[in-house]
């Protein structure tokens, strides 16, 4: 082996040495990823029938009760993972603890899903001036990037605005989350005839996507997707 050689797997080994970090669930060492392979394929999947509209779980993939009864303003959603343990520890270390490395390992799950139509924007959703200062980043943002860079597009910022700070979500019953959320965004481009892919960590009653499409919507866009991590279920 040349001397050139023998420098560059020396580095090889260097670096993958320096990104080995242990496994978040079960501390198994050495991987280079966030969580070990056995951790990675045991990860809460969200089943393949369900309400294409809303994501919840429906024998055959039919559209769901509440979907035919009161239509959203958002025309499909696509989740990867179930909202509950682990998922919601590790989505919870993403936003509090500033893991972003999690960012990455969740962009990529997003990526892996198939799209129905090349969209024409894939927009995070946004989050409020206040609360992007307290945590320093917009989760959204982060895990949407690796999904841009597979589809050789750009992220859409800086065109639709969260305009108040609200309370979040998570804090109110599921009943008030509607209410909480009407009017928080403003949008300042002409959407006509687009498709709009909207990418979001986790959906629970859909309120906060539903007011987002009702915007787009009301700007021109023709059909709006959301592509979320986890998906929480009633039961």
């Amino acid at each position: 082996m040349s001397i050139t050689r023998k420098v560059t797997e020396l580095a090889k080994s260097l670096a993958a040495r320096a990104l080995a970090q242990d496994c978040l669930l079960c501390a198994a060492p050495g991987n280079d990823d966030i969580l070990c392979p056995h951790c990675s394929t045991n990860l809460p999947t969200l089943g393949s029938e369900r309400c294409p509209v809303c994501a919840l779980p429906t024998p055959g993939s039919t559209l769901c009760g509440a979907c035919l009864k009161q239509p959203p303003h958002f025309d499909a959603t696509q989740a990867v993972y179930r909202y509950e343990f682990p998922i919601d520890r590790l989505i919870q270390s993403l936003k509090y603890t500033h893991r972003l490395t999690s960012a990455e390992f969740f962009g990529r799950a997003l990526a892996q899903m198939p799209l129905s139509g090349r969209p024409d924007l894939i927009l995070p959703v946004p989050l409020s001036a206040e609360r992007l200062v307290q945590r320093g980043f917009n989760q959204a943002l982060e895990i949407a990037r690796p999904l841009t860079r597979a589809l050789g597009m750009t992220l859409s910022v800086g065109h639709v605005h969260r305009n108040r700070d609200t309370p979040p979500q998570s804090q109110l019953a599921w009943k008030d989350r509607k209410k909480n959320i009407r009017h928080a965004f403003e949008c300042k481009v002409d959407l006509s005839g687009k498709t709009v892919l909207v990418i979001d960590d986790v959906m629970t009653t859909g309120a906060t996507l539903d007011e987002l499409a009702q915007t787009l919507k009301a700007h021109g866009a023709a059909r709006v997707e959301n592509r979320v991590l986890a998906r929480a279920l009633k039961d």
